[in-house]
């Protein structure tokens, strides 16, 4: 256990898509600004996982189609809100996790998000 974590403390688990390689150079940029703060998240692949997806109350087909994180509390975030969440325990990249679920911004942020994901999965014969 790094000195980032508490003792006993939980890493956030942030459910994303390997297959994609957009989502695995995302992956490494986040971990890369996160330093060692990377240590604070668990990423787990959700290719062919639908039952375990499932088990946690995540639709699969969501999951596909938006980021999903579970917090320390256990509770599933989604899309915007998880990577708020994810950007706020990064220090660079905190003011940006506070920008995106900014009333105005996040439902815009929001569209342009699904569409690009809806884009990719269709470009990739996966919807």
């Amino acid at each position: 256990m790094t000195d980032l974590l508490a003792e006993g403390e939980s890493k956030i688990t942030v459910f994303y898509d390997q297959s994609c390689p957009g989502c695995v150079k995302d992956r490494v940029l986040f971990e890369r600004l996160a330093g060692r703060r990377a240590a604070l998240f668990n990423w787990f692949d959700i290719t062919s996982q639908d039952e375990v997806l499932r088990q946690i109350g995540i639709d699969p087909y969501k999951a596909l189609r938006e980021l999903h994180i579970e917090d320390t509390g256990g509770t599933i975030h989604s899309e915007m809100d998880a990577y708020s969440i994810m950007m706020k325990k990064i220090p660079i990249l905190m003011p940006l996790g506070v920008f995106i679920c900014l009333p105005g911004i996040k439902p815009v942020l929001s569209y342009f998000y699904r569409r690009t994901v809806e884009k990719r999965l269709i470009c990739e014969n996966r919807l």
